[in-house]
């Protein structure tokens, strides 16, 4: 079994986008049930906190630097880790992942 990142996008800044709060209540339904399945399953490697918007970045000349980073329509909402057998197996996971519902995107790498 292999470990994979997933890593879930979608506009979090454009008004219209955004879910109701009845809506919300639904998606975050959804997400304790896709997590919930996940581990019952024994596919939850290793769940990740949602960003807490701190950071750093570190850029090319070694100057390091306190968020808030460059604002982009697509942001990074989270990430967890799974296990699966393959790519395509990390795929079929991953086209079950609330965000999709929102218009979002996942992301798969090989995690190391």
């Amino acid at each position: 079994m292999n470990e994979f990142l997933l890593i879930f996008r979608r506009d979090f800044i454009s008004k219209e986008s955004q879910p109701s709060p009845e809506e919300l209540q639904q998606h975050l339904q959804q997400w304790q049930n896709w997590f919930g399945s996940l581990a019952a399953q024994d596919k939850l490697a290793r769940p990740l906190q949602r960003w807490d918007g701190q950071g750093k970045l570190v850029t090319s000349n070694k100057g390091i630097t306190d968020g808030p980073f460059v604002e982009i329509k697509e942001s990074i909402g989270g990430m967890i880790i799974i296990k699966a057998k393959d790519y395509d197996e990390a795929a079929a996971i991953a086209q079950e992942c609330p965000v999709l519902n929102l218009g979002g995107n996942v992301e798969i790498r090989m995690a190391f």
